[in-house]
């Protein structure tokens, strides 16, 4: 009896240990990691980030994405140009095999643009994602406080 206590305080620990690893989704060959956003009043626009991962043999693109928080998705990346940060519209990500791709602050992000509610610290927001060659996949964009700078570490208690 003593032992299945410890075996069973153990699966315990462990699954209360896994939502750091559970925010994740796939689209074909591709993994997608920690979508997230910061927190963002309605009217504006927000951004998404992510982490692409090409687990398969051919090569395949982010080409957009949809939300109904938002009136447009766009793929935008971030350059400094004479000393000032200038933002540029993207058609693609490409993501070759073996290959990782960070959407992040700073660098390539989604815009969700015209947002028509608040992105809320500890909410989730729904997201489609499209690719080229793997289709369509919902995925939920964890949403941090406004001025973070990094993808978070937990997984907010909501599964996924």
């Amino acid at each position: 009896m003593f032992n299945r206590r410890i075996l069973l305080a153990g699966l315990a620990a462990l699954a209360l240990a896994t939502p750091v690893l559970a925010h994740g989704y796939k689209a074909g060959q591709v993994e997608i990691g920690h979508p997230w956003s910061r927190a963002a009043p309605a009217g504006v626009t927000g951004a998404g980030y992510l982490t692409l991962t090409n687990k398969g043999a051919t090569a395949d693109r982010l080409v957009g994405g949809r939300a109904e928080i938002a009136r447009a998705v766009e793929i935008h990346t971030s350059t400094m140009e004479d000393g000032v940060m200038r933002m540029r519209p993207l058609p693609a990500v490409e993501v070759a095999p073996g290959a990782e791709v960070k959407l992040a602050p700073g660098g390539m992000h989604l815009m969700l643009i015209g947002l028509k509610q608040p992105l809320v610290a500890g909410s989730r927001v729904p997201m489609t994602l499209v690719f080229e060659k793997a289709g369509e996949v919902q995925v939920e964009l964890a949403v941090e406080a406004a001025g973070a700078r990094a993808a978070p570490t937990h997984d907010h208690n909501h599964g996924g």
